[in-house]
C-alpha cells in the first residue's frame, strides 16, 4: 500500500485524531521540544505511536518544503465514498457541494477545503484539467480538512453538473454581473455552488449550466475576493439559512 506525507501541526493533529491507525511513520525534529511540540508529543503518546526523531534536512526532503513545522507523517489514504453518487445516495440532510473551476493554486484548493469542512458542505468537485490535485501542500493549508471532506476531480464538469440536476440538486453559481444577490439565494435546498477561480471566474461552459447567477456585495474598492474566501462568505450563508 502506497504512503503519502502529510506534515504540519493541524494536518498530522487531525490525522491522530480521526485515524491514528493510518499513520504508518512519524518523524519530528529532534531538536525542537517547545511547548506546542510537548502538547503534541503527548497526543502522539496518548495514541501509543512511535516517534523517530530526524534532522531538518531529512524532514524537507519527505515534506518537499522546508514549512514543516518540524513534523512529517507516512500515511494511509483514507477510504472516503469512492463516487458522488454514493456520497449523496448516503446523506441524510440535503446536499450542499462546493464546485470549483479553475482552482489551480494549492493553497487556494486547502483554504477551501478547510472552509468547506468548517461550513459543513458534504464534497468539493472539481475538473480533472485546469485544477490542483490534493498534494502534500494543499494537505498543510486545509489543517485536516483534506482529510475529512471528500474531494472529487471529475472528468467532464458540465455533465456532472447536468446529473447532479437530475437529483434535483440547484446549482448556484457566483459572478460578478449576476442580476441576484448572494443573499437572495435560497441554500435551504440541495445545493451545489459553483465558484471559479480568482481573476478569470467560471468558464463560460460552465456558467451555462448552472440554475442560478448570484453575486457577492462588494462594497469598497476591490472588485473581487479570494476564492477561499468567496467560498466562506456563500457556504457560512447557506450554514446560515439552515439553521434557522
Amino acid at each position: 500500500m502506497s504512503l503519502k506525507p502529510l506534515f504540519g501541526f493541524h494536518a498530522v493533529s487531525v490525522r491522530l485524531k480521526v485515524a491514528p491507525k493510518s499513520i504508518r511513520e512519524l518523524h519530528v525534529d529532534a531538536t525542537r521540544r517547545d511547548q506546542r511540540m510537548k502538547q503534541f508529543l503527548a497526543k502522539v503518546e496518548e495514541a501509543g505511536l512511535r516517534v523517530i526523531d530526524s534532522d531538518d534536512a531529512r524532514l524537507q526532503q519527505m515534506a518537499g518544503t522546508h514549512r514543516h513545522q518540524g513534523i512529517v507523517a507516512r500515511v494511509e489514504a483514507l477510504s472516503q465514498a469512492r463516487s458522488i453518487d454514493d456520497l449523496l445516495d448516503g446523506l441524510a440532510e440535503p446536499p450542499l457541494l462546493l464546485v470549483l473551476d479553475g482552482v489551480t493554486d494549492p493553497h487556494n484548493l486547502g483554504a477551501c477545503l478547510r472552509v468547506a469542512d468548517g461550513a459543513g458542505a458534504h464534497a468539493v468537485i472539481a475538473p480533472k484539467d485546469h485544477a490542483v490535485g490534493v498534494n502534500a501542500t494543499v494537505a498543510k493549508v486545509a489543517s485536516g480538512a483534506a482529510e475529512t471532506v471528500p474531494y472529487f476531480m471529475v472528468t467532464n464538469l458540465a455533465r456532472t453538473l447536468n446529473e447532479l440536476k437530475e437529483r434535483d440538486i440547484w446549482v448556484i453559481g457566483t459572478s460578478d454581473d449576476a442580476p441576484r444577490g448572494l443573499y437572495e439565494a435560497d441554500f435551504k435546498v440541495a445545493t451545489a455552488l459553483v465558484l471559479g477561480a480568482e481573476g478569470d471566474g467560471m468558464r463560460q461552459n460552465t456558467r451555462k449550466h448552472c440554475d442560478e447567477l448570484v453575486s457577492i456585495p462588494m462594497m469598497g474598492g476591490v472588485s473581487s475576493l479570494n476564492v477561499s474566501v468567496a467560498s466562506g462568505v456563500c457556504l457560512y450563508e447557506a450554514r446560515r439559512q439552515r439553521s434557522l
